[in-house]
């Protein structure tokens, strides 16, 4: 059986979440018995498990739920796939095609009226508009709001990790990429999103919070400074381990034997959950994340020593210039 993948609904209101998941497990079955459901929820929806669990098993299906974490459709429990007729991941759109999985999109609706106070903020006449899943399914209604007070807006496909238009990851921008736009407009939370946008594309970019309504104009030059000191910090290490994730979406083989052989000092190391404990016992003076790009980025606090992207490795190995920089992505 294939993966459910229906790029053309409107991701479901999440007040009946159970009965949108039933009716999908009920298609599901038109092409073959299931009996196990497994559930995966991301870690801010995980006590919803009960309630849909409930549901399910009323109408005889055997349920079990994920417990590991899950930061995303990047981050399928494996195991639950093999032991189960079917997993059902809820909150993400699919980042790739995968047997017997089907998504349901977890959508929060926001208050498209408060986009005027978006407006003085924003320089051209012309944007590239983008959000991530959640919003997504309001987008075309924000666009219409911001032409409706002179702004045009270019929404554009993605790659095969964002499924919908306008829709960004924070390792795949390519939805910002295409608008072609010299200005690009986030409708989301959090700053990593639209500076990744800023990196990647060049573009100026104004972030929108839909939830408290705030306005930020991402600066990369911070973000840069402690890029630069991690770089020159990791030119002194004797010895590199290149993570080599075991996750379902962040797994780049390829990238990584080309990174080993960068180095005499490197060696590829497989791991499941990317925690500090773990690489302070393993024991390596550097890390090269080849997993979630946002490892590297967000958690390098956390972690005992530097953890480099796979471009900043090639920077430190002399197979980039510094000048070169470029945001990591899973393309």
């Amino acid at each position: 059986m294939s993966s459910i993948r229906i790029t053309e609904r409107v991701p479901s209101d999440n007040t009946d979440l159970a009965e949108i998941i039933l009716s999908l497990l009920k298609k599901k079955e038109a092409e073959g018995d299931i009996q196990k459901v497994a559930l995966q929820f991301p870690e801010g929806l995980k006590r919803k498990a009960h309630e849909i669990s409930y549901a399910l098993k009323k109408e005889g299906y055997d349920v079990v739920i994920s417990g590991e974490p899950c930061w995303g459709a990047c981050d399928l429990d494996l195991d639950l796939i093999r032991d189960s007729d079917v997993l059902v991941h809820i909150g993400h759109a699919p980042v790739d095609e995968r047997e017997n999985v089907i998504y349901e999109y977890f959508s929060q609706d926001f208050d498209i009226s408060w986009l005027v106070d978006v407006i003085p903020s924003i320089k051209s006449k012309k944007v590239g508009l983008i959000t991530t899943i959640q919003h997504v399914h309001q987008i075309n209604d924000a666009s219409e709001f911001l032409e409706t007070h002179g702004i045009d807006c270019v929404i554009a496909e993605g790659s095969e990790r964002t499924p919908f238009r306008g829709q960004v990851l924070g390792c795949s921008y390519e939805a910002a990429r295409n608008t072609g736009c010299p200005e690009i407009l986030y409708i989301g939370t959090g700053i990593f999103h639209p500076l990744g946008v800023h990196l990647a594309t060049g573009a100026r970019v104004v972030a929108f919070d839909p939830y408290t309504g705030s306005i930020e104009i991402p600066d990369e030059r911070r973000l840069l400074l402690k890029r630069h000191a991690l770089i020159e910090k990791a030119k002194d290490a004797g010895s590199f381990g290149i993570i080599l994730s075991k996750k379902s979406g962040q797994r780049r083989e390829e990238l990584a034997g080309r990174l080993a052989v960068l180095s005499d000092k490197a060696d590829i190391i497989e791991i499941g959950e990317i925690t500090p404990e773990a690489l302070l016992n393993l024991g390596y003076d550097a890390y090269v994340n080849t997993a979630c790009p946002r490892l590297a980025y967000d958690d390098q606090a956390r972690f005992p020593v530097p953890v480099l992207s796979p471009q900043e490795f090639e920077i430190v190995c002399g197979a980039r210039e510094w000048e070169d920089f470029e945001i990591d992505e899973i393309r």
